[in-house]
Order: C-alpha cells, then structure tokens, then sequence
C-alpha cells in the first residue's frame, strides 16, 4: 500500500448520512473491521469496551427515536454500539483488572501486582480518578474512541462507508438494551454507535479541514 492510497482512504472517509439500505458489507470485511477494534491500544491495555452488533430489523426500528431519528440506523449495513466499562470493576484491585492481568495478559505475579500499584498511583493521584464514578466512566469512554476510529479507517480502506453517532439520548437508549439484551448497567455504559455501510450517494461537499500549519506547532 503507497501512502498516497493512505491519504486517499482518509479522503474518501466521511460521515455518512444516507446508505444504500440494498447494499450489503460481506461477512469477510465486517469481521475484518471488528478485529481492527478487538485489537486497538487501550490505557494499560485493559479494554473496557464491549461492542454490540444490531443486525435485527426491530431492535433498530425501536432505537430510532432514540437516535432523533437518524436514517443512518435504519439503512446501514452493519450498526454497532459501543459499550465501556464503569463502576467497581474497573477500580484498582478488582477481581475483573487482576484476572484480566493474569488470564488475559498472561502476566507473571511479580508484573501483575506492579502494574496494579501503577495502575492505583495513576488512579489514584496522576487522573485523580478515585471516589468519582463519573470520572472513571468519562475516562474509560474515551478509551472506545480509539477503536472507533480504527474500525472507520479500515472500513474507508475497504471502500466502506461508515459514520459515527453520537446524536442519541444516552440514558434511554442505556435502559433500552438492559430490557431487550438485559444489558448490566452497573458495569457497562453506553459510549457511542457506528454505522458502517455503502453511502447512497457523493457527499455534498468536499471534505474540510484546517490546514496543517495551523494544526500542528513543532518546538
């Protein structure tokens, strides 16, 4: 791959407000996009995502006053909701951070309690993130966005439109899928909603952005 096809990917990447609800994203590709995600960094590489694939007509059909209407939900090939982790498990000391260093991680006892004291300091005093439940939601949360932004970038490389949504009412759409999926709102939360899919038509406009000298500043 040249880095003009790079660039290309990036321009050909928007965000997509109409799909063509005939076209379909191959099985192939969509894994491809959702291992993208499962293998994107994390802060201590502890994950706190989980993503939800909607594929059921009804289940999108009941979000979409949920998402003030945006087609996007309807039409798209393939919709998924990002979830992030927050309340207790995601504490220093848990029982879901020590076997996600030792089963996951497959790190040694001497690392796993190192990287446990680093991880309270960090908690603790560096993102004074202890005792405040929203800060180490908003913390986690932030986390999903690199997958997101992963997951669009191979899907652009793919020829596949896609279009982040944050455009929804959190709290309903978070007491919708604890009633239909049973979601456990004590440990998950909902961060935000990708839909990925074949735009029905060129976008408007040409893509905009800032140019790069008032961007970046080198010292």
């Amino acid at each position: 791959m040249t880095k003009q096809q790079i660039l290309d990917a990036y321009a050909f990447r928007h965000a997509c407000k109409a799909f063509d609800s005939d076209k379909k994203i191959s099985d192939d590709d969509f894994e491809l996009i959702l291992e993208t995600g499962r293998l994107s960094p994390s802060s201590f590489g502890f994950e706190p995502w989980q993503f939800l694939v909607i594929q059921n007509p009804d289940l999108r059909e009941k979000l979409l006053p949920l998402v003030c209407g945006q087609q996007q939900v309807p039409t798209a090939s393939h919709l998924l909701i990002t979830l992030s982790r927050r309340g207790d498990s995601l504490k220093p000391g848990s029982d879901y951070l020590t076997s996600f260093m030792q089963d996951v991680q497959k790190l040694p006892a001497e690392i796993v309690k190192m990287k446990g004291d680093f991880y309270a300091l960090f908690h603790q005093e560096l993102f004074q993130l202890a005792g405040d439940e929203r800060k180490i939601a908003d913390w986690a949360a932030k986390q999903t966005y690199l997958p997101m932004a992963n997951m669009m970038t191979t899907a652009a490389l793919l020829g596949i439109d896609s279009c982040p949504i944050e455009g929804f009412k959190q709290q309903e759409v978070e007491n919708f899928l604890a009633e239909e999926i049973e979601l456990d709102l004590t440990t998950f939360g909902v961060a935000h909603i990708t839909a990925f899919g074949y735009r029905k038509a060129e976008p408007a406009r040409a893509k905009t952005r800032r140019a790069a000298v008032d961007v970046v500043q080198w010292y």
